[in-house]
Protein backbone atom coordinates (compact mmCIF):
# COMPACT_ATOMS: atom_id res chain seq x y z
CA UNK A 1 0.00 0.00 0.00
CA UNK A 2 1.45 3.52 -1.11
CA UNK A 3 1.44 5.47 2.09
CA UNK A 4 2.76 8.86 0.38
CA UNK A 5 1.01 11.85 0.24
CA UNK A 6 -0.55 13.77 -3.08
CA UNK A 7 0.55 16.57 -4.63
CA UNK A 8 -2.52 18.53 -3.08
CA UNK A 9 -1.81 16.91 0.27
CA UNK A 10 1.36 17.61 0.60
CA UNK A 11 0.72 21.41 -0.39
CA UNK A 12 -2.32 21.38 2.71
CA UNK A 13 0.75 20.07 5.00
CA UNK A 14 2.65 22.79 4.24
CA UNK A 15 0.42 25.65 4.50
CA UNK A 16 -0.88 24.58 7.48
CA UNK A 17 2.33 24.26 8.87
CA UNK A 18 3.48 27.60 7.66
CA UNK A 19 0.00 28.84 9.21
CA UNK A 20 0.30 27.94 12.85
CA UNK A 21 4.27 28.34 12.46
CA UNK A 22 3.46 32.08 11.91
CA UNK A 23 0.67 32.66 13.73
CA UNK A 24 0.21 30.20 16.68
CA UNK A 25 3.66 30.00 18.38
CA UNK A 26 3.73 28.94 21.70
CA UNK A 27 3.13 32.29 23.51
CA UNK A 28 0.58 33.21 21.51
CA UNK A 29 -1.59 30.02 22.23
CA UNK A 30 -0.78 31.05 25.45
CA UNK A 31 -2.65 34.15 25.42
CA UNK A 32 -5.29 32.53 23.69
CA UNK A 33 -5.22 30.00 26.84
CA UNK A 34 -6.12 32.64 29.36
CA UNK A 35 -8.40 34.81 26.71
CA UNK A 36 -12.66 34.09 28.03
CA UNK A 37 -13.40 32.32 24.74
CA UNK A 38 -10.54 29.96 25.78
CA UNK A 39 -9.55 29.58 21.63
CA UNK A 40 -9.27 32.04 19.02
CA UNK A 41 -12.14 33.56 16.73
CA UNK A 42 -8.77 34.86 14.15
CA UNK A 43 -7.29 31.42 13.53
CA UNK A 44 -10.79 29.50 13.09
CA UNK A 45 -11.43 32.21 10.96
CA UNK A 46 -8.09 31.37 9.19
CA UNK A 47 -8.46 27.72 9.09
CA UNK A 48 -12.15 28.31 7.21
CA UNK A 49 -10.54 30.28 4.74
CA UNK A 50 -8.40 27.45 4.21
CA UNK A 51 -11.08 24.87 3.35
CA UNK A 52 -10.17 23.10 6.43
CA UNK A 53 -14.04 23.18 7.69
CA UNK A 54 -15.40 22.22 3.95
CA UNK A 55 -12.48 19.28 3.60
CA UNK A 56 -14.52 16.51 5.11
CA UNK A 57 -17.92 16.99 3.03
CA UNK A 58 -19.16 15.49 -0.13
CA UNK A 59 -19.09 18.06 -2.67
CA UNK A 60 -23.09 17.09 -3.73
CA UNK A 61 -23.36 18.56 0.36
CA UNK A 62 -21.09 22.27 0.22
CA UNK A 63 -17.89 20.50 0.74
CA UNK A 64 -14.33 19.94 -0.57
CA UNK A 65 -14.70 16.20 -1.52
CA UNK A 66 -11.34 15.30 1.03
CA UNK A 67 -11.44 11.71 3.21
CA UNK A 68 -9.91 10.94 6.09
CA UNK A 69 -6.71 10.77 4.84
CA UNK A 70 -6.85 14.94 4.83
CA UNK A 71 -8.39 15.22 8.32
CA UNK A 72 -5.27 12.91 9.72
CA UNK A 73 -3.26 15.45 8.16
CA UNK A 74 -4.68 18.15 9.48
CA UNK A 75 -5.32 16.70 12.54
CA UNK A 76 -1.56 16.22 13.28
CA UNK A 77 -0.64 19.46 12.31
CA UNK A 78 -3.39 20.96 15.00
CA UNK A 79 -1.76 18.44 17.54
CA UNK A 80 1.90 19.61 16.57
CA UNK A 81 0.86 23.60 17.28
CA UNK A 82 -1.54 22.15 20.95
CA UNK A 83 -4.32 24.09 18.79
CA UNK A 84 -7.35 24.97 21.08
CA UNK A 85 -10.06 25.94 18.43
CA UNK A 86 -13.32 23.83 18.57
CA UNK A 87 -12.06 21.67 15.64
CA UNK A 88 -13.09 18.14 17.08
CA UNK A 89 -16.25 18.91 18.19
CA UNK A 90 -17.30 20.56 15.06
CA UNK A 91 -15.28 19.22 12.02
CA UNK A 92 -14.68 15.48 13.75
CA UNK A 93 -17.51 14.54 15.79
CA UNK A 94 -20.09 17.22 14.43
CA UNK A 95 -18.87 16.06 11.17
CA UNK A 96 -19.17 12.61 11.25
CA UNK A 97 -22.36 13.08 12.75
CA UNK A 98 -23.41 15.29 9.69
CA UNK A 99 -22.07 12.68 7.22
CA UNK A 100 -22.95 8.99 8.89
CA UNK A 101 -26.43 9.79 10.37
CA UNK A 102 -27.67 12.67 9.05
CA UNK A 103 -30.24 12.62 6.03
CA UNK A 104 -29.58 14.84 2.87
CA UNK A 105 -31.55 17.48 3.09
CA UNK A 106 -29.94 18.18 6.66
CA UNK A 107 -26.61 17.65 4.84
CA UNK A 108 -27.66 20.41 2.39
CA UNK A 109 -29.05 22.94 5.38
CA UNK A 110 -25.82 22.80 7.66
CA UNK A 111 -22.93 21.66 5.93
CA UNK A 112 -22.72 25.00 4.05
CA UNK A 113 -22.66 26.73 7.15
CA UNK A 114 -19.73 24.05 9.05
CA UNK A 115 -18.18 24.71 5.80
CA UNK A 116 -17.62 28.34 5.70
CA UNK A 117 -17.22 28.68 9.92
CA UNK A 118 -20.03 30.07 10.79
CA UNK A 119 -21.56 27.05 12.62
CA UNK A 120 -19.80 25.09 15.01
CA UNK A 121 -21.38 21.83 16.29
CA UNK A 122 -21.04 19.15 19.14
CA UNK A 123 -21.49 16.30 20.12
CA UNK A 124 -23.41 15.26 23.57
CA UNK A 125 -23.17 11.56 24.29
CA UNK A 126 -21.26 10.77 27.56
CA UNK A 127 -23.06 10.55 31.08
CA UNK A 128 -21.87 10.82 34.49
CA UNK A 129 -22.28 7.41 35.00
CA UNK A 130 -21.55 5.73 31.55
CA UNK A 131 -17.35 5.49 31.55
CA UNK A 132 -16.47 4.95 28.37
CA UNK A 133 -19.62 2.67 27.69
CA UNK A 134 -21.17 3.78 24.42
CA UNK A 135 -24.55 1.60 25.35
CA UNK A 136 -25.13 3.54 28.46
CA UNK A 137 -27.36 6.13 27.67
CA UNK A 138 -30.21 7.65 30.53
CA UNK A 139 -30.88 11.12 28.85
CA UNK A 140 -34.61 10.19 27.74
CA UNK A 141 -36.33 10.84 24.50
CA UNK A 142 -40.20 11.24 24.80
CA UNK A 143 -42.43 11.00 21.38
CA UNK A 144 -44.23 14.39 21.31
CA UNK A 145 -46.11 15.22 17.86
CA UNK A 146 -44.33 14.68 15.20
CA UNK A 147 -40.91 15.15 17.45
CA UNK A 148 -39.20 14.75 20.44
CA UNK A 149 -38.71 16.16 24.14
CA UNK A 150 -35.17 15.51 25.92
CA UNK A 151 -34.42 15.13 29.35
CA UNK A 152 -31.42 14.30 31.05
CA UNK A 153 -27.62 15.40 31.60
CA UNK A 154 -24.51 15.11 29.71
CA UNK A 155 -20.88 15.03 30.81
CA UNK A 156 -17.80 16.38 29.26
CA UNK A 157 -19.27 17.69 26.05
CA UNK A 158 -16.14 18.55 23.62
CA UNK A 159 -16.75 22.17 22.68
CA UNK A 160 -19.94 22.15 23.88
CA UNK A 161 -19.53 25.62 25.25
CA UNK A 162 -19.23 27.21 21.78
CA UNK A 163 -21.50 25.06 20.06
CA UNK A 164 -24.45 26.46 18.06
CA UNK A 165 -25.86 23.48 17.43
CA UNK A 166 -25.53 19.82 19.64
CA UNK A 167 -25.98 16.37 18.43
CA UNK A 168 -27.19 14.65 21.33
CA UNK A 169 -28.28 11.37 22.27
CA UNK A 170 -31.52 10.21 23.94
CA UNK A 171 -33.06 6.81 24.99
CA UNK A 172 -36.62 6.30 22.89
CA UNK A 173 -36.87 2.87 24.85
CA UNK A 174 -35.22 0.29 27.26
CA UNK A 175 -32.81 0.43 29.68
CA UNK A 176 -29.69 2.60 30.36
CA UNK A 177 -27.25 -0.37 28.57
CA UNK A 178 -29.70 -1.77 25.95
CA UNK A 179 -28.23 -1.46 22.67
CA UNK A 180 -31.46 -1.00 21.09
CA UNK A 181 -33.55 2.75 21.69
CA UNK A 182 -30.80 5.02 21.37
CA UNK A 183 -31.50 8.14 18.89
CA UNK A 184 -30.27 10.50 17.75
CA UNK A 185 -31.15 14.21 18.16
CA UNK A 186 -29.73 18.03 17.14
CA UNK A 187 -30.51 20.10 19.41
CA UNK A 188 -30.39 24.52 19.36
CA UNK A 189 -27.49 25.75 22.00
CA UNK A 190 -29.72 28.22 22.64
CA UNK A 191 -33.42 26.40 22.82
CA UNK A 192 -35.48 26.94 25.95
CA UNK A 193 -34.36 24.25 28.67
CA UNK A 194 -30.73 24.09 27.61
CA UNK A 195 -28.05 24.58 30.37
CA UNK A 196 -24.71 24.58 30.01
CA UNK A 197 -21.69 25.16 32.61
CA UNK A 198 -18.29 25.84 30.70
CA UNK A 199 -14.95 24.98 31.44
CA UNK A 200 -11.31 24.05 30.65
CA UNK A 201 -9.99 20.69 30.70
CA UNK A 202 -6.76 19.83 32.42
CA UNK A 203 -4.79 20.60 28.89
CA UNK A 204 -6.87 23.69 28.40
CA UNK A 205 -9.53 22.55 25.69
CA UNK A 206 -12.74 23.29 26.43
CA UNK A 207 -15.89 21.13 26.91
CA UNK A 208 -19.02 21.36 29.05
CA UNK A 209 -21.69 19.92 31.23
CA UNK A 210 -24.72 19.96 29.76
CA UNK A 211 -28.68 19.60 31.41
CA UNK A 212 -31.66 19.12 29.06
CA UNK A 213 -35.08 20.12 30.54
CA UNK A 214 -37.51 19.11 28.08
CA UNK A 215 -36.15 20.39 25.41
CA UNK A 216 -37.55 20.41 21.95
CA UNK A 217 -35.26 18.23 19.37
CA UNK A 218 -34.96 20.43 16.15
CA UNK A 219 -34.37 16.96 13.94
CA UNK A 220 -33.86 13.29 14.41
CA UNK A 221 -30.85 12.46 12.79
CA UNK A 222 -31.46 8.59 11.36
CA UNK A 223 -33.45 5.82 13.32
CA UNK A 224 -34.77 7.46 16.63
CA UNK A 225 -34.75 3.56 18.04
CA UNK A 226 -31.37 1.99 16.95
CA UNK A 227 -28.76 4.99 16.27
CA UNK A 228 -26.11 3.26 18.25
CA UNK A 229 -24.12 1.43 15.26
CA UNK A 230 -23.97 5.28 13.81
CA UNK A 231 -22.68 6.71 17.21
CA UNK A 232 -19.95 4.10 16.95
CA UNK A 233 -18.93 5.01 13.78
CA UNK A 234 -18.33 8.47 14.92
CA UNK A 235 -16.69 7.59 17.76
CA UNK A 236 -14.63 5.56 15.66
CA UNK A 237 -13.77 8.54 13.43
CA UNK A 238 -13.06 10.37 16.01
CA UNK A 239 -10.11 7.97 17.64
CA UNK A 240 -8.59 8.30 14.24
CA UNK A 241 -8.36 11.60 14.43
CA UNK A 242 -7.14 11.32 18.10
CA UNK A 243 -4.53 9.21 16.96
CA UNK A 244 -3.57 11.68 14.27
CA UNK A 245 -3.94 14.44 16.77
CA UNK A 246 -1.16 12.53 19.13
CA UNK A 247 1.46 11.95 16.30
CA UNK A 248 1.57 15.87 16.10
CA UNK A 249 2.31 15.89 19.82
CA UNK A 250 4.40 12.98 20.03
CA UNK A 251 6.74 14.67 17.60
CA UNK A 252 7.03 17.66 19.32
CA UNK A 253 7.74 15.82 22.11
CA UNK A 254 10.42 14.09 20.84
CA UNK A 255 11.94 16.85 18.50
CA UNK A 256 12.21 18.92 21.88
CA UNK A 257 13.40 16.55 23.31
CA UNK A 258 16.55 15.16 21.39
CA UNK A 259 17.24 19.32 20.67
CA UNK A 260 17.45 19.55 24.79
CA UNK A 261 20.00 16.40 24.68
CA UNK A 262 22.34 17.93 22.28
CA UNK A 263 22.24 21.53 23.96
CA UNK A 264 22.19 20.77 28.12
CA UNK A 265 25.77 19.96 28.97
CA UNK A 266 26.85 18.16 32.26
CA UNK A 267 30.21 17.72 33.14
CA UNK A 268 31.31 19.57 30.45
CA UNK A 269 29.62 17.54 27.80
CA UNK A 270 26.33 17.79 26.33
CA UNK A 271 23.55 15.04 28.55
CA UNK A 272 23.06 13.14 25.04
CA UNK A 273 26.23 11.71 24.88
CA UNK A 274 25.53 9.50 27.80
CA UNK A 275 24.30 5.98 26.76
CA UNK A 276 21.23 5.79 29.63
CA UNK A 277 19.76 9.29 28.22
CA UNK A 278 20.57 8.25 24.52
CA UNK A 279 18.53 4.94 25.09
CA UNK A 280 15.36 7.11 26.66
CA UNK A 281 15.49 8.70 23.38
CA UNK A 282 15.53 6.02 21.35
CA UNK A 283 12.45 4.79 23.31
CA UNK A 284 10.69 7.73 22.35
CA UNK A 285 11.27 7.36 18.94
CA UNK A 286 10.47 3.82 18.40
CA UNK A 287 7.00 4.41 20.55
CA UNK A 288 6.52 7.32 18.43
CA UNK A 289 6.97 5.26 14.49
CA UNK A 290 4.85 2.67 15.94
CA UNK A 291 1.81 4.77 16.73
CA UNK A 292 2.77 6.63 13.45
CA UNK A 293 2.07 2.98 11.73
CA UNK A 294 -0.77 2.35 13.31
CA UNK A 295 -2.73 5.66 13.08
CA UNK A 296 -2.51 4.95 9.14
CA UNK A 297 -3.83 1.77 9.63
CA UNK A 298 -6.95 3.45 12.24
CA UNK A 299 -7.22 6.33 9.22
CA UNK A 300 -7.87 3.49 6.54
CA UNK A 301 -10.29 1.94 8.60
CA UNK A 302 -12.20 4.64 9.73
CA UNK A 303 -14.62 4.93 6.45
CA UNK A 304 -15.10 1.22 6.75
CA UNK A 305 -18.42 -0.31 6.64
CA UNK A 306 -17.65 -3.23 8.41
CA UNK A 307 -18.20 -2.51 12.20
CA UNK A 308 -16.25 -5.72 13.81
CA UNK A 309 -13.22 -4.86 11.72
CA UNK A 310 -13.26 -1.69 11.94
CA UNK A 311 -14.18 -1.40 15.99
CA UNK A 312 -11.00 -3.86 16.25
CA UNK A 313 -8.29 -1.21 14.25
CA UNK A 314 -9.67 1.53 16.29
CA UNK A 315 -9.14 -0.54 19.47
CA UNK A 316 -5.66 -1.46 18.73
CA UNK A 317 -4.88 2.05 17.53
CA UNK A 318 -6.06 3.81 20.72
CA UNK A 319 -4.50 1.06 22.80
CA UNK A 320 -0.90 1.92 20.98
CA UNK A 321 -1.24 5.88 21.03
CA UNK A 322 -2.06 6.02 24.79
CA UNK A 323 0.87 3.39 25.92
CA UNK A 324 3.50 5.34 23.54
CA UNK A 325 1.95 8.90 24.10
CA UNK A 326 2.90 7.67 28.03
CA UNK A 327 6.18 6.49 26.98
CA UNK A 328 7.13 10.05 25.12
CA UNK A 329 5.11 12.20 27.90
CA UNK A 330 6.79 10.84 30.65
CA UNK A 331 10.63 10.33 29.27
CA UNK A 332 9.95 14.07 27.59
CA UNK A 333 9.56 15.45 31.06
CA UNK A 334 12.42 13.65 33.08
CA UNK A 335 14.91 14.04 30.19
CA UNK A 336 14.49 18.17 30.44
CA UNK A 337 14.39 17.57 34.31
CA UNK A 338 13.00 20.34 36.16
CA UNK A 339 12.07 22.69 33.93
CA UNK A 340 10.04 20.01 32.04
CA UNK A 341 7.41 20.20 35.15
CA UNK A 342 6.97 24.59 34.66
CA UNK A 343 4.32 25.93 33.13
CA UNK A 344 6.61 28.13 31.18
CA UNK A 345 7.67 25.39 29.28
CA UNK A 346 6.16 23.70 26.59
CA UNK A 347 6.91 20.02 27.24
CA UNK A 348 4.50 19.82 30.04
CA UNK A 349 1.76 20.91 28.35
CA UNK A 350 2.40 18.24 25.37
CA UNK A 351 2.18 15.58 28.00
CA UNK A 352 -0.99 16.86 29.49
CA UNK A 353 -2.34 17.20 25.88
CA UNK A 354 -1.53 13.09 25.75
CA UNK A 355 -2.66 12.40 28.81
CA UNK A 356 -5.89 13.97 27.95
CA UNK A 357 -6.01 12.15 24.45
CA UNK A 358 -5.56 8.81 26.26
CA UNK A 359 -8.93 9.64 28.25
CA UNK A 360 -10.92 10.52 25.16
CA UNK A 361 -12.99 7.83 24.14
CA UNK A 362 -11.73 5.10 26.18
CA UNK A 363 -8.31 4.58 28.04
CA UNK A 364 -5.40 2.19 27.40
CA UNK A 365 -7.30 -0.27 29.73
CA UNK A 366 -10.58 0.13 28.18
CA UNK A 367 -9.54 -0.74 24.43
CA UNK A 368 -6.81 -3.41 25.77
CA UNK A 369 -10.22 -5.23 27.15
CA UNK A 370 -12.14 -4.69 24.35
CA UNK A 371 -9.36 -5.70 21.91
CA UNK A 372 -8.88 -9.20 23.84
CA UNK A 373 -13.17 -9.49 23.77
CA UNK A 374 -12.67 -9.77 19.92
CA UNK A 375 -10.02 -11.94 19.84
CA UNK A 376 -7.61 -9.56 18.93
CA UNK A 377 -6.11 -7.63 15.73
CA UNK A 378 -6.68 -10.08 13.20
CA UNK A 379 -9.05 -13.44 14.07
Amino acid sequence: MDFDLTEEQSMLKEALQRLLRDKYDFDTRNKVLASSEGWSSEMWDQLAEMGLMAMSFAEDDGGLGGGMVDQMIVMEELGRALSLEPFFGTIVLGGAALRIACSADQRAELVPQVAEGSLKLALAHTERHSRFDLRHVETSATKDGDGYILSGEKSVVLDGDSADKIFVTARTGGSARDREGIGLFLIDSGSDGVTRRGYANQDGRRAAEITLENVRAEAVCGDPENALPEVEWIADQGIAALCAESIGVMSVLHETTTEYLKERKQFGVPIGAFQVLQHKAVDMFVALEQARSITMYATMMADSSDGDERARAMAAAKAEIGRGGRICGENAVQLHGGVGMTMEFAVGHYFKRMTMIDKTLGDVDHHMERLTEMGGLFE
